[in-house]
This record gives structure tokens, sequence and C-alpha cells, in this order.
């Protein structure tokens, strides 16, 4: 099977797309990466529609995306254009058409780019299992090819840029008949619509495989990429974005695990990151995500190039398998590691920082769901017994010196390994990088049963060293537990979420890596009390990555869509209403659409949904079948609740208060 899907897996190289004309902001070649969103305001709004995109081209946005789902709308983007341009604003305008031909044929010769769905332009979606042969099949796809045909002439007439976008959770009736809900039926989708815009001799398209799921998205791109390849298809450009990614840090994570890992590999030439906050905020998380690679090439270290077959399936996700030491590797979720070691005069209290609380009151620990499996203290051990579950990691100096405690496991250094003798009978870590992987060392640890790496890497381009030391290990035969280890210069809190969440996350998603550990070079004069924030935040994180990766759940998930002009309610306000009520629901995924064409489809992976069906108007989901319909919004969360008590999945939530004046 041919695994190629990007230009290189160790050199950072760009792939070169076929330029695309989008009004006067060309797409793909060598252009840099593009950055866009969409309004949310009606469309009917034309005041309202203008204001708004100034403030998000004002906020970085050089393309602009606007909902026209029937011809009303359509129409009414010539005022809006009309209007932009009398004020200076040239910024291209992406009309963005579900389920309405029309639409899109009139919005082809109004503005500079249309977005369709191949699975609600011209197809099916009723969620029915149908029985094709070849022949009605064929037909079936005849049939879609000439009711597109009218738009791709039109754009070709106008110089019109197309953007075929398919969508995890709206794949038709017959695509799901014959390739299942998959990267591979997402590929076929577009490539149905592709295949007849190069028998017109139109060429001006970019491509989206966008999914809220980051393990499928980021299979899809890859797939789609090599398939253009494998069937001698232009190099088209592609259009990065998570769907419904959600709101606040967990919108951030979960963008960049599936855009960066993308990013990372030299794919993609435009970037919208689908948060349910207003608009001009997706914009600069974009924008950093895609500056990270303006001088990458300039600064990454020579990677050596791998030698034999990549030894894991890009378009597939398969956890590589390792023997289990201690509670790391074999079948365990991935684990969390805090790095308290420069944390100054350890106390109970600062535990807080790796999700165990403590009680002055009660005198005893409360995990949350965001504990950490371990801590790392390097050269100072907790003074202190630690709390039942919670193990600790010190540099092998210490730990020989500190008597062997329990739960109390040595690091090595990779000199350290090579000479010393003296170990914990049960689990030992070992600092590693690609460099260090010798033929002894890895010799010694294919040996070695009690052995855990924690692979980290000081290369510009740390992702790609990291996944090329698991190849080497995986094609020596090596199958100790590895923990990605990350550490972060003095970077803002936004851009070290964005860097952590691409790196560990890029990894996570091809199977690699069974924990996970953050570290941050902050400067030392801070004070004990930011160094606990940032601590926290950092095991947060972790915990967040592990969930947007789709590797360890410990949180509830919601897959909000970022609101538009079809929106039937206010989206933030909405999220924010049901997390409060439900965020205790360990794993449990609720899906919140603001309409129908965002619904049952886009929440794929959800267990639960609450999509807007008209105003004031909700109907609720268990996966993608409807339950409870029309239930008035003032009413609907407890509805929601209740369905999840029918399922006995509902649990109240725990309040921990220690008495009024203690």
């Amino acid at each position: 099977m041919n695994k190629t899907y990007c230009p290189s897996l160790t050199e950072y190289k760009r792939r070169v797309a076929r330029v695309v004309n989008i009004g006067e902001v060309p797409l793909g070649g060598n252009n840099p990466i593009r950055v866009q969103s969409m309004t949310t305001v009606d469309t009917m709004d034309t005041m309202g529609s203008v204001e708004q995109t100034l403030r998000m081209v004002a906020a970085g946005c050089e393309y602009v995306r606007i909902t026209a789902p029937s011809i009303k709308e359509a129409q009414n983007l010539l005022e809006i254009k009309k209007e932009l341009r009398k004020r200076g604003c040239n910024v291209p305008l992406i009309a963005d058409i579900h389920f309405t031909p029309n639409a899109a044929e009139l919005a082809a010769r109004i503005v500079e780019k249309v977005r369709v769905n191949p699975g609600n332009y011209a197809d099916k979606k009723k969620f029915e299992e149908i029985e094709y042969t070849d022949t009605t099949y064929a037909a079936e796809v005849d049939r879609i090819r000439e009711r597109f045909r009218p738009l791709v002439k039109i754009c070709k007439q106008y110089g019109t840029a197309m953007r075929i976008g398919t969508n995890h959770g709206s794949l038709s009736d017959r695509i799901l008949s014959r390739y299942g809900d998959t990267p591979l039926g997402m590929v076929e989708s577009a490539l149905e619509f592709l295949r007849l815009c190069e028998e017109e001799n139109y060429y001006d398209v970019v491509l989206s495989m966008k999914a809220s799921n980051t393990q499928v998205m980021v299979q899809a791109y890859r797939l789609l990429v090599q398939k253009l390849d494998e069937e001698g298809l232009q190099p088209y450009p592609l259009h990065l974005g998570v769907t419904e990614a959600g709101e606040a840090e967990d919108g951030r994570i979960k963008s960049a695990v599936g855009i960066g890992t993308l990013l990372e590999d030299g794919l993609g030439d435009t970037v919208r990151v689908s948060l349910t906050e207003a608009p001009e905020a997706e914009a600069p998380v974009a924008k950093m995500l895609i500056d990270r690679y303006a001088n990458r090439a300039e600064l990454a270290k020579p990677i050596a190039p791998l030698a034999g077959e990549m030894p894991i399936n890009p378009f597939q996700y398969i956890r590589r398998i390792t023997r289990e030491v201690a509670n790391l590797g074999g079948q365990n979720v991935p684990r969390v590691i805090t790095d308290l070691s420069r944390l100054p005069n350890l106390e109970y209290a600062d535990l807080r920082a790796a999700g165990h609380l403590y009680s002055p009151f009660l005198d005893k620990f409360q995990m949350s769901d965001l504990g950490a499996d371990y801590i790392y203290t390097g050269q100072r051990p907790a003074p202190f017994m630690l709390p039942n579950g919670l193990k600790e990691i010190v540099d092998y100096a210490a730990w020989r010196d500190a008597g062997h405690r329990e739960e109390h496991f040595p690091v090595f250094t990779p000199a350290e390994y090579a000479v010393t003798a003296v170990r914990h009978p049960e689990l030992n870590f070992v600092f590693q990088n690609l460099a260090s992987l010798t033929g002894p060392i890895l010799d010694k640890l294919r040996a070695d049963s009690t052995a855990v790496v924690i692979l980290y890497s000081d290369n510009a381009h740390a992702m790609p060293e990291i996944r090329r030391a698991f190849f080497e290990l995986m094609h020596a035969g090596v199958t100790c537990p590895v923990v990605i280890n990350r550490q972060y210069p003095a970077l803002t809190p936004e851009e070290t979420q964005l860097y952590a969440a691409t790196d560990g996350g890029g990894l996570l998603l091809d199977g690699l890596g069974d924990g996970i550990v953050l570290s941050t070079e902050l400067l030392p004069e801070r004070s004990k009390e930011e160094w606990l924030t940032t601590l926290d935040s950092l095991n947060q994180l972790s915990f967040g990555i592990l969930q947007a990766a789709r590797t360890r759940m410990s949180k509830t998930e919601y897959i909000s869509c970022p609101s538009c002009g079809r929106t039937l309610f206010d989206l933030q306000e909405t999220t924010a209403m049901i997390r409060k009520r439900t965020d205790h629901l360990k794993g449990v995924k609720i899906g919140i659409m603001g309409c129908i064409v965002n619904g049952p489809g886009e929440m794929a992976d959800a267990d639960y949904g609450y999509v807007g069906v008209g105003k004031g108007k909700i109907s609720l989901y268990r996966g993608q079948e409807v339950i409870k319909k029309s239930v008035p919004e003032e009413a609907a969360v407890d509805e929601l609740i209740e369905l999840m008590r029918e399922d006995g999945r509902w649990i109240e939530k725990e309040v921990l208060e220690e008495p009024v004046g203690v």
C-alpha cells in the first residue's frame, strides 16, 4: 500500500498546490497560508453582515464566508458585497451552500468563491441503509453529476472558485452504503464532484475533509492527497479545519491537534478555526497556528531520513504495541506526568497544580478528573507522603539517596542508563532523544522489561523528529512504553497551548505515545503562585490534548458548531448553560448545533444532540436518532438531562463544601 501523503516525513517542506485565484487573494502555490472565517449574522441583515465582515478582516481574515441557504440570501450577497466595496474593503467573499443548487448557481455569479458540500448538495441524507447494485449506484452518480454540472459551468464562465467541502457527519446515504462512515467515504464523496470539474476543464477548486473527530479528519486529508496523486489529478489546495471544535481552551486544543498535525507535514493552504465564539476570535488562533511555520525550514535541524518502510498506517488509527510496565503501555490509557521539578518548597496544597486537591479541614485529598498519574520532582523529592494513586518520578541521584521509597521511581539520563546497574525492580524512566537511540541503547531497551522512555527533542521541527525516534524504536523491535515530553521556552500561554496540542496530538493521532509530560522553561524569578498557575494550566492542557486526540476521555466533550447566519439560538450562551449543568459527566459527548444543516450529521460522534429546528424550538437526539422533536427552548436542557437519566448515564453533581468559617 502506498503510504505517501506529504512531501517529507523528516524535512519541513510545504506541499506545492495548484494556484487558485480567489478575487485578488490567490491561494496555493508559494502564496502564504491564508486565514478565513465565517459570519454569524443573518445574511439578510446587510449592514450587520458588513460590520461583522469588517471586524473579521481587521482581526486577520483574508477570506470571509457567508451562508446562503436559499435564493433570497444568495441574492443579498450582492448588497453585502456592494456595501463592502463602497467602504474600500475588497476581501473575497465565499458563499456557503447546503441543499440548494439554485442558490449556489446564483451566488456563483456574485461572489469570488462558492462552497458546496457533496453530501447534501444533490444527494440524499435520511440516515437510511440502501442496497445499491453497481448499475443503480452508477445511475445515482450520473444523476448527481448532471445536477452539479450547471454550477461548474457558471463558475468557469464567471471566474469563480469553488470549494468542494466534505463533512464527515453529512456523508450521503449512498456513500455510506458503499464506503461506510470512513475517511475513504469522505474522499470518494469529493472525488466524484472533482472528476466532473476536470471533465469540464475547470480547475479553480479547493478541497476540504472536515470532521469533529480529529483522527478521522487527519486520516481523510492524508488519504485525499494520496488519492489525488494516485489518480493523476491536479494537486488542489487544501482548506484545513476541524468542524464543531467547541469553545475556549477545548476548542483551541482540538483545532490545533487536527490542523497543526497536517501543517507539520506541509499540508494546508488555508485555515479556518471553528470556535463557538465571535468569528473575529477565530482569525488570531488560525494565524498563530500558521505563523509557527513561517521560518520552520530555516530553523529546523536535519533529521535522518527514514530507512525502510514507515511502520505505521497514516490512514488508520492503530496504537503502537507496547509491553505493560506498571500502569504504562499495554492497554492502559496514556498517562499524564506533571513536572513540578522547578517548584520551590513543595507543600501538600501545591499538588493542586497536578489535579490533586487537599482539604485542610477534611485532612484528605480529592483527585479531580484531571488528576495527574505521576509528578516529576527532579532533584527535590516531595517531603511528605503522596495521596493514594499518585506516584513520583525523581532524578536517579535523588532516588538513590532517598532510601528507595514506595511509589518513588528513578529517571535516568541516557548516559546514566548506559552505565548504571542499580535500578528499580519494577519501573525505570529514561530520557532519550533521536540522537541517543544508538544500537547499544536500543539493545538495552529491548531487553529491559522495566524501562519507560521519556522521549524529547530540542529541534524546531520537533514533532517529526520525535515521530522519527518512534520509528527507530519500532524498526528495532523495542516495545517499551514511551512518554512524549515537550519543553517550551517563555511562550505566551496561547502559544504553548497550540504548540503542545500540535506536537503531542500529532503523535497520539498516529497511535504513538503512552503518556505526556509538558515542561516550561519560564524564568525562575516568578512567584510561587505564578508557578502554580502555570503548572496547573499545563496539567489541564495535557488532559485536553489526550481528549482531543481521542486517546483518553477524562471530561465531558462538547461538539458545538461555530454559529453562522443559519443559527436559531444564541450558541455561546446555550453552550455555556449546557456546560454548567453537565460538565461533570466524564466521557459523555454532547453535540450542540444551531440548525439542522449542522445537526445530526455534523455531530456524528456525539452521544446526545441539542439541535435548533425553529425559533425557540429544539430537537433532542440520542446518537443520530431524534428522540424528542420541537421541545420549547426553555425546557430543552431539562429534557436533555431526563433523556440521559432514562439511559442510566446521568449522575448528580457532587459539591465538596467546607463548613463556613473554617
